[in-house]
């Protein structure tokens, strides 16, 4: 009796390891996968679209921005449109790894929620919630300073102005934007947009796709939904 219930209890202990160690493979893969993806949505949003709602806005501690497209985010994502989220939470933002940078991002990664802020909070969300899903590839500090390239290297505006589509509050055929857009950033991006106070369509969101070099864009697998009508606003800001 005394060696068939040792025997037993050594199969239980058996039997709850294999589950233990199946567990914690499940656990494991599903970790690294949640870091994969296949690529980035490079998302900039125009000022006069975030303010010009019910809600409005606030704008940050440094002043107004400038009259251009700030960013949103820099969002791993995957080709099926689904994408991994907040993937390490034992790796929270660190306004320290970004200081030398931090004066760059104030200017072209602002925030606009209120209360009024330095931006700090905006970025812990986007790093703890999107960037944590590439730091196998980008520390905090790569992360950040991919985005700040990729802004400096596009001008959505400038395009846009070229084909004489300006933020005058002025309705515009979305097909023009499209084509002003994909001629000047040489891929066509994702045009999302939002209701004004009035509840007018008005532009607000532009999804560049970018390669999981975070320098490169490319042809988007797929597009974001979008939002608008054949005829948008484009406010002032």
């Amino acid at each position: 009796m005394g060696i068939a219930a040792t025997d037993g209890a050594k199969g239980m202990q058996s039997q709850f390891s294999h589950l233990l160690m199946g567990a914690c493979m499940s656990m494991l893969l599903a970790h690294a996968n949640a870091q994969g993806f296949d690529f980035f949505y490079f998302v900039l949003q125009w000022p006069g679209s975030y303010c010009d709602t019910s809600s409005s806005c606030c704008y940050p501690t440094t002043g107004k921005p400038a009259s251009d497209f700030s960013i949103h985010g820099l969002w791993p994502n995957y080709n099926n449109g689904g994408y991994p989220s907040s993937c390490d939470p034992n790796n929270p933002f660190d306004i320290s790894q970004v200081s030398d940078i931090e004066s760059q991002l104030q200017t072209s990664w602002d925030s606009l929620s209120c209360p009024s802020s330095d931006g700090t909070s905006f970025w812990t969300h986007e790093w703890d919630k999107h960037g944590t899903c590439a730091e196998s590839l980008f520390s905090q500090h790569a992360y950040f300073q991919s985005a700040l390239n990729l802004r400096s290297s596009v001008n959505p505006l400038g395009g846009l102005s070229a084909a004489g589509i300006n933020p005058d509050d002025g309705a515009y055929s979305l097909t023009a934007i499209q084509n002003a857009l994909t001629s000047s950033l040489g891929h066509t991006p994702g045009v999302q947009c939002s209701s004004d106070a009035s509840g007018n369509n008005q532009l607000y969101q532009l999804y560049i796709c970018v390669a999981t070099d975070a320098s490169t864009l490319i042809d988007c697998p797929v597009f974001p939904t979008s939002g608008c009508s054949s005829t948008v606003l484009f406010p002032s800001f």
